[in-house]
């Protein structure tokens, strides 16, 4: 709806909001740039402490995947009136742990009561301007390098209906409390072209998105591509989320399928992922050795396809 308002013209604004990238740039001088976000959404666990956790994941990593610095952030808090401020206080324990981790100074935020609970943060970082990562900037024969395996949003609805077993929620739980910080320093050592983070789309979604901005195609190979453990028995069992239906349904119109994919490895490829990982076009020279240095530092990073030529499909997965 904003792209359908007055735009603002300012010369300073180097990333908006008319490619869909992760955050927006604005250029203070030649040598820096700020970066800002905010997310927050509802609980996707039962624990408090580690629902913080993956809420700042979540925000700080768009920030990441514009190849910038966090540097402070503000919490968005909505909590009922009647409930326990005590699970509030452990939320907050858990964001603030992770935000420490990162380096990022919370200096406030804004509550309001509501009667389901909602948590975030709005974030600012800093970067240099020559050093923007976009989802833009793709060129053809780059290799496309995932760094988390999908399956975050069908494992957080078998939580929610009591299917999913220890190990999977362990997983999960492991990849959305894993900051993407670490993968982004990597890739900065590598020539990397663009870089988005796989978040509410899903891989489809922001492939597409990526795919559009760059004007290219983005070829997707289905069985390179890391998944949770538990995620494909997750979809077998039913535990597939409203919000893995409405992307298919917005987003498979751009897919064309080559050979014989499994339904269910389909089905994942539009999943919402919370605090996913980062997709990364990188010069194929330099592909293999970015993702050997990530497995090194216990990163689960795959290379997942390669940017084509632009034609129809838009993406294409076989």
């Amino acid at each position: 709806m904003l792209g359908r308002l007055a735009r603002q013209h300012d010369p300073n604004v180097l990333v908006g909001f008319d490619k869909a990238d992760d955050a927006g740039v604005y250029r203070l001088d030649d040598r820096t740039a700020l970066v800002q976000t905010v997310d927050f959404f509802t609980p996707i666990v039962d624990d408090p402490y580690t629902f913080g956790q993956i809420a700042a994941v979540n925000a700080l990593s768009d920030v990441y995947a514009m190849g910038g610095r966090p540097l402070s952030s503000l919490a968005l808090v909505c909590f009922p009136e009647k409930q326990d401020l005590a699970i509030l206080e452990q939320i907050l324990a858990g964001g603030l742990s992770k935000m420490m981790e990162a380096t990022c100074v919370v200096i406030g935020g804004h509550s309001i009561r509501d009667p389901e609970i909602k948590f975030g943060y709005a974030v600012t970082g800093l970067i240099d301007p020559q050093k923007v990562r976009t989802n833009a900037a793709a060129q053809v024969g780059d290799r496309l390098v995932l760094t988390k395996p999908l399956g975050t949003g069908v494992t957080s609805t078998a939580i929610k209906r009591g299917n999913a077993t220890p190990a999977w929620v362990e997983a999960a739980t492991q990849s959305m409390t894993t900051l993407n910080r670490r993968a982004a320093e990597i890739a900065a050592g590598f020539d990397v072209h663009g870089m988005t983070d796989v978040t509410g789309f899903g891989l489809i979604g922001h492939a597409r998105e990526m795919a559009l901005a760059s004007n290219v195609t983005l070829r997707l190979e289905a069985r390179q591509v890391p998944l949770l453990k538990g995620a494909l028995d997750c979809i077998r069992g039913g535990n597939v989320p409203g919000g893995l239906q409405a992307n298919r349904d917005f987003a498979e119109c751009t897919v064309g399928y080559l050979g014989n994919v499994d339904a269910e490895l389909k089905t994942v490829l539009f999943d919402p992922q919370t605090a996913g990982g980062l997709l990364i076009s990188v010069a194929p020279a330099d592909a293999e050795k970015m993702t050997d240095a990530m497995r090194a530092d216990a990163i689960p990073a795959a290379i997942i396809g390669e940017v084509v030529p632009s034609r129809k499909p838009l993406i294409s997965v076989e």
